[in-house]
Protein backbone atom coordinates (compact mmCIF):
# COMPACT_ATOMS: atom_id res chain seq x y z
CA UNK A 1 0.00 0.00 0.00
CA UNK A 2 2.32 2.93 0.88
CA UNK A 3 4.86 1.82 -2.31
CA UNK A 4 1.50 3.45 -4.59
CA UNK A 5 -0.71 5.15 -2.29
CA UNK A 6 1.35 8.33 -1.82
CA UNK A 7 1.38 8.46 -5.87
CA UNK A 8 -2.55 8.57 -6.25
CA UNK A 9 -4.39 11.84 -7.15
CA UNK A 10 -8.06 12.62 -7.09
CA UNK A 11 -10.35 15.50 -9.37
CA UNK A 12 -13.25 17.60 -7.80
CA UNK A 13 -15.14 19.98 -8.67
CA UNK A 14 -15.57 23.04 -6.86
CA UNK A 15 -19.58 24.45 -7.08
CA UNK A 16 -20.89 27.75 -5.61
CA UNK A 17 -21.87 26.91 -2.09
CA UNK A 18 -18.92 28.44 -0.55
CA UNK A 19 -19.01 26.44 2.84
CA UNK A 20 -20.51 23.87 1.72
CA UNK A 21 -17.72 23.15 -0.73
CA UNK A 22 -14.86 24.05 1.55
CA UNK A 23 -16.54 21.52 3.87
CA UNK A 24 -16.69 18.65 0.78
CA UNK A 25 -12.50 18.91 0.68
CA UNK A 26 -11.86 18.97 4.21
CA UNK A 27 -14.48 15.78 4.50
CA UNK A 28 -12.74 14.03 1.59
CA UNK A 29 -9.45 14.37 3.24
CA UNK A 30 -10.46 12.98 6.38
CA UNK A 31 -12.53 10.20 5.08
CA UNK A 32 -8.59 9.22 3.10
CA UNK A 33 -6.87 9.43 6.18
CA UNK A 34 -8.73 7.02 8.12
CA UNK A 35 -9.51 4.77 4.96
CA UNK A 36 -5.62 4.39 4.89
CA UNK A 37 -4.97 4.11 7.69
CA UNK A 38 -7.60 1.93 9.22
CA UNK A 39 -8.95 -0.31 6.25
CA UNK A 40 -5.71 -0.73 4.24
CA UNK A 41 -3.29 -0.15 7.02
CA UNK A 42 -1.01 2.06 5.48
CA UNK A 43 1.91 3.08 7.73
CA UNK A 44 3.78 6.22 5.62
CA UNK A 45 1.80 9.33 6.89
CA UNK A 46 2.12 10.10 2.78
CA UNK A 47 -0.01 7.43 1.99
CA UNK A 48 -2.68 9.41 4.43
CA UNK A 49 -2.54 12.82 2.14
CA UNK A 50 -5.47 13.40 -0.03
CA UNK A 51 -3.76 14.85 -3.03
CA UNK A 52 -6.41 16.53 -5.20
CA UNK A 53 -7.10 18.78 -8.25
CA UNK A 54 -10.07 21.20 -8.26
CA UNK A 55 -11.80 22.62 -11.22
CA UNK A 56 -14.73 25.14 -11.14
CA UNK A 57 -17.93 23.94 -12.17
CA UNK A 58 -18.57 24.40 -15.66
CA UNK A 59 -22.12 23.91 -15.10
CA UNK A 60 -22.77 26.85 -13.35
CA UNK A 61 -21.77 28.89 -15.66
CA UNK A 62 -24.53 30.70 -17.49
CA UNK A 63 -25.16 32.23 -20.87
CA UNK A 64 -27.06 34.69 -19.44
CA UNK A 65 -25.05 37.96 -18.12
CA UNK A 66 -21.90 35.98 -18.88
CA UNK A 67 -19.67 38.22 -17.59
CA UNK A 68 -21.20 36.95 -13.68
CA UNK A 69 -19.26 33.98 -14.11
CA UNK A 70 -16.47 35.36 -13.18
CA UNK A 71 -17.40 36.21 -9.91
CA UNK A 72 -18.83 32.12 -9.89
CA UNK A 73 -15.07 30.90 -10.75
CA UNK A 74 -13.61 33.28 -8.13
CA UNK A 75 -16.06 32.00 -5.33
CA UNK A 76 -15.73 28.23 -6.27
CA UNK A 77 -11.49 28.62 -6.83
CA UNK A 78 -11.51 30.89 -3.72
CA UNK A 79 -13.81 27.49 -1.70
CA UNK A 80 -10.85 25.07 -3.61
CA UNK A 81 -7.92 26.76 -2.13
CA UNK A 82 -9.11 27.06 1.41
CA UNK A 83 -10.13 23.72 0.84
CA UNK A 84 -6.81 22.23 0.72
CA UNK A 85 -6.44 21.86 -3.30
CA UNK A 86 -2.98 21.20 -4.37
CA UNK A 87 -3.88 22.46 -8.24
CA UNK A 88 -6.59 24.44 -9.52
CA UNK A 89 -8.42 24.86 -13.12
CA UNK A 90 -10.78 28.21 -13.07
CA UNK A 91 -12.92 28.40 -16.05
CA UNK A 92 -13.22 30.79 -18.53
CA UNK A 93 -16.51 33.29 -18.15
CA UNK A 94 -17.72 32.41 -22.08
CA UNK A 95 -17.68 28.70 -21.49
CA UNK A 96 -21.68 28.37 -22.01
CA UNK A 97 -21.34 29.89 -24.88
CA UNK A 98 -18.35 28.89 -26.75
CA UNK A 99 -14.62 27.53 -26.71
CA UNK A 100 -13.17 30.06 -24.50
CA UNK A 101 -11.43 32.94 -26.23
CA UNK A 102 -8.11 34.04 -25.30
CA UNK A 103 -9.62 37.33 -23.45
CA UNK A 104 -11.52 35.00 -20.94
CA UNK A 105 -8.66 32.57 -20.74
CA UNK A 106 -6.53 35.24 -19.47
CA UNK A 107 -9.19 36.15 -17.00
CA UNK A 108 -9.52 33.13 -15.40
CA UNK A 109 -5.82 32.63 -15.27
CA UNK A 110 -5.73 36.16 -13.55
CA UNK A 111 -8.09 35.25 -10.75
CA UNK A 112 -6.16 32.28 -9.86
CA UNK A 113 -2.81 34.92 -10.07
CA UNK A 114 -4.70 37.29 -7.73
CA UNK A 115 -5.88 34.43 -4.92
CA UNK A 116 -2.40 33.21 -4.99
CA UNK A 117 -0.54 36.39 -4.98
CA UNK A 118 -2.57 39.09 -3.58
CA UNK A 119 -5.16 37.56 -1.45
CA UNK A 120 -3.14 35.85 1.21
CA UNK A 121 -5.16 32.22 1.46
CA UNK A 122 -2.57 30.32 0.37
CA UNK A 123 -0.68 31.04 3.72
CA UNK A 124 -2.53 28.40 5.99
CA UNK A 125 -2.98 25.00 5.64
CA UNK A 126 -6.65 24.78 7.09
CA UNK A 127 -7.62 28.38 7.87
CA UNK A 128 -11.36 27.13 8.78
CA UNK A 129 -10.29 24.13 11.04
CA UNK A 130 -11.90 25.42 14.49
CA UNK A 131 -15.08 26.84 13.08
CA UNK A 132 -17.89 25.85 14.69
CA UNK A 133 -19.61 26.33 11.49
CA UNK A 134 -17.36 24.54 9.08
CA UNK A 135 -16.11 21.99 11.47
CA UNK A 136 -20.17 20.39 12.03
CA UNK A 137 -20.54 20.70 8.02
CA UNK A 138 -17.10 18.30 7.48
CA UNK A 139 -19.03 16.29 10.34
CA UNK A 140 -22.10 16.23 8.11
CA UNK A 141 -20.54 15.82 4.82
CA UNK A 142 -18.31 12.62 5.93
CA UNK A 143 -21.56 11.32 7.45
CA UNK A 144 -23.59 11.81 4.47
CA UNK A 145 -20.65 10.11 1.70
CA UNK A 146 -20.19 7.17 4.52
CA UNK A 147 -24.09 6.33 4.10
CA UNK A 148 -23.58 6.42 0.21
CA UNK A 149 -20.52 4.44 0.01
CA UNK A 150 -22.60 1.78 2.59
CA UNK A 151 -24.66 2.10 -0.37
CA UNK A 152 -22.44 1.54 -3.28
CA UNK A 153 -20.89 -1.35 -1.14
CA UNK A 154 -24.67 -2.87 -0.59
CA UNK A 155 -24.83 -3.06 -4.67
CA UNK A 156 -21.80 -5.11 -4.95
CA UNK A 157 -19.29 -2.07 -5.46
CA UNK A 158 -18.46 0.15 -7.96
CA UNK A 159 -18.54 -1.54 -10.78
CA UNK A 160 -21.76 -3.46 -10.06
CA UNK A 161 -23.11 0.02 -9.67
CA UNK A 162 -22.16 1.30 -12.85
CA UNK A 163 -23.47 -1.99 -14.41
CA UNK A 164 -26.89 -1.47 -12.40
CA UNK A 165 -26.87 2.09 -13.40
CA UNK A 166 -27.26 3.30 -10.04
CA UNK A 167 -24.50 6.35 -10.58
CA UNK A 168 -26.58 7.59 -13.48
CA UNK A 169 -29.66 7.11 -12.27
CA UNK A 170 -28.44 9.86 -9.26
CA UNK A 171 -26.96 12.39 -12.16
CA UNK A 172 -30.03 12.08 -13.98
CA UNK A 173 -32.28 12.21 -10.44
CA UNK A 174 -29.56 15.51 -8.90
CA UNK A 175 -29.94 17.00 -12.22
CA UNK A 176 -33.85 17.33 -12.54
CA UNK A 177 -34.23 18.55 -9.14
CA UNK A 178 -32.10 21.26 -9.84
CA UNK A 179 -33.32 22.46 -12.83
CA UNK A 180 -37.12 21.73 -11.63
CA UNK A 181 -35.90 24.49 -8.37
CA UNK A 182 -34.71 26.79 -11.15
CA UNK A 183 -37.55 26.83 -12.96
CA UNK A 184 -39.86 27.42 -9.90
CA UNK A 185 -37.61 30.28 -8.65
CA UNK A 186 -36.64 28.19 -5.31
CA UNK A 187 -33.21 27.62 -6.76
CA UNK A 188 -31.85 31.53 -7.52
CA UNK A 189 -29.60 31.86 -10.40
CA UNK A 190 -28.59 35.51 -10.51
CA UNK A 191 -29.01 36.47 -14.37
CA UNK A 192 -31.29 33.51 -14.96
CA UNK A 193 -34.29 33.44 -13.25
CA UNK A 194 -33.37 36.75 -11.18
CA UNK A 195 -31.98 39.92 -11.60
CA UNK A 196 -32.65 39.50 -15.23
CA UNK A 197 -32.06 41.91 -17.87
CA UNK A 198 -33.26 42.12 -21.62
CA UNK A 199 -29.90 43.71 -23.57
CA UNK A 200 -28.04 41.51 -25.87
CA UNK A 201 -25.18 39.18 -24.52
CA UNK A 202 -21.97 40.93 -26.16
CA UNK A 203 -19.11 38.44 -25.66
CA UNK A 204 -16.01 38.70 -28.20
CA UNK A 205 -16.47 35.41 -29.88
CA UNK A 206 -13.75 33.13 -30.88
CA UNK A 207 -13.44 32.14 -34.84
CA UNK A 208 -11.80 28.37 -35.47
CA UNK A 209 -10.01 30.03 -39.01
CA UNK A 210 -9.97 27.20 -41.83
CA UNK A 211 -6.37 28.39 -42.07
CA UNK A 212 -5.92 26.86 -38.68
CA UNK A 213 -8.10 23.58 -39.64
CA UNK A 214 -5.92 23.17 -42.64
CA UNK A 215 -2.83 23.53 -40.94
CA UNK A 216 -3.72 21.22 -38.09
CA UNK A 217 -4.70 18.57 -41.01
CA UNK A 218 -1.62 19.18 -42.20
CA UNK A 219 0.12 18.39 -38.86
CA UNK A 220 -1.80 14.95 -39.42
CA UNK A 221 -1.18 13.72 -42.46
CA UNK A 222 2.80 14.65 -41.82
CA UNK A 223 2.41 12.70 -38.88
CA UNK A 224 1.00 9.56 -40.83
CA UNK A 225 3.05 9.54 -43.84
CA UNK A 226 6.50 9.61 -41.53
CA UNK A 227 6.12 7.01 -39.10
CA UNK A 228 7.13 3.21 -39.95
CA UNK A 229 3.71 1.56 -41.15
CA UNK A 230 4.45 -1.76 -40.18
CA UNK A 231 5.61 -0.77 -36.86
CA UNK A 232 2.20 1.09 -36.43
CA UNK A 233 0.04 -1.53 -37.47
CA UNK A 234 1.90 -4.40 -35.24
CA UNK A 235 1.35 -1.60 -32.05
CA UNK A 236 -2.06 -1.22 -32.48
CA UNK A 237 -2.75 -4.86 -33.38
CA UNK A 238 -0.86 -6.06 -29.98
CA UNK A 239 -3.02 -3.17 -27.69
CA UNK A 240 -6.19 -5.36 -29.13
CA UNK A 241 -4.70 -8.93 -28.35
CA UNK A 242 -3.69 -7.18 -25.13
CA UNK A 243 -7.16 -5.96 -24.42
CA UNK A 244 -9.29 -9.24 -25.38
CA UNK A 245 -6.77 -10.75 -22.74
CA UNK A 246 -8.86 -10.77 -19.73
CA UNK A 247 -7.38 -8.68 -16.39
CA UNK A 248 -4.62 -8.29 -18.94
CA UNK A 249 -2.67 -4.33 -17.97
CA UNK A 250 -3.28 -2.36 -21.18
CA UNK A 251 -0.99 0.74 -20.45
CA UNK A 252 2.48 -0.99 -21.77
CA UNK A 253 0.64 -1.67 -24.82
CA UNK A 254 -1.34 2.15 -25.70
CA UNK A 255 2.54 3.20 -24.94
CA UNK A 256 3.95 1.54 -27.27
CA UNK A 257 1.16 2.53 -29.52
CA UNK A 258 2.45 6.01 -28.64
CA UNK A 259 5.62 5.36 -29.40
CA UNK A 260 4.58 3.56 -33.23
CA UNK A 261 2.85 7.11 -33.47
CA UNK A 262 -0.58 5.97 -33.42
CA UNK A 263 -3.25 8.61 -32.74
CA UNK A 264 -5.94 9.10 -29.81
CA UNK A 265 -8.41 8.53 -32.24
CA UNK A 266 -7.07 5.44 -33.82
CA UNK A 267 -6.26 4.33 -29.65
CA UNK A 268 -9.59 4.53 -28.99
CA UNK A 269 -10.98 2.89 -32.13
CA UNK A 270 -8.85 -0.29 -31.34
CA UNK A 271 -10.21 -0.51 -27.94
CA UNK A 272 -14.06 -0.34 -29.45
CA UNK A 273 -13.55 -3.23 -31.89
CA UNK A 274 -12.87 -5.00 -28.76
CA UNK A 275 -14.92 -3.61 -26.26
CA UNK A 276 -17.91 -1.75 -28.66
CA UNK A 277 -18.81 1.75 -27.49
CA UNK A 278 -19.87 2.51 -23.93
CA UNK A 279 -23.63 3.33 -23.13
CA UNK A 280 -24.88 4.57 -19.71
CA UNK A 281 -27.35 2.49 -18.29
CA UNK A 282 -30.07 3.75 -16.37
CA UNK A 283 -31.92 1.63 -13.30
CA UNK A 284 -35.18 3.26 -14.84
Amino acid sequence: MDEFAPRLSFFFNSHNDFFEEIAKFRAARRIWAQVMREEFGAKSERSTWLRFHTQTAGCSCTAQQPELNIVRTTIQALAGVLGGTQSLHTNSYDEAIQLPSEDAVRIALRTQQILANESGVAESVDPFAGSYYVEWLTDTMEEEARRYFDRIDALGGVVAGIERGFFQREIQEASFRYQRAVETGEEKVVGVNTFTVDTPVKVPRLKITEEARRAQSRRLRAVRSRRDASRHTAALDRLRQVAATEEKNTMPAVLEALQADATLGEIVRAFQEVFGSYRERSMY
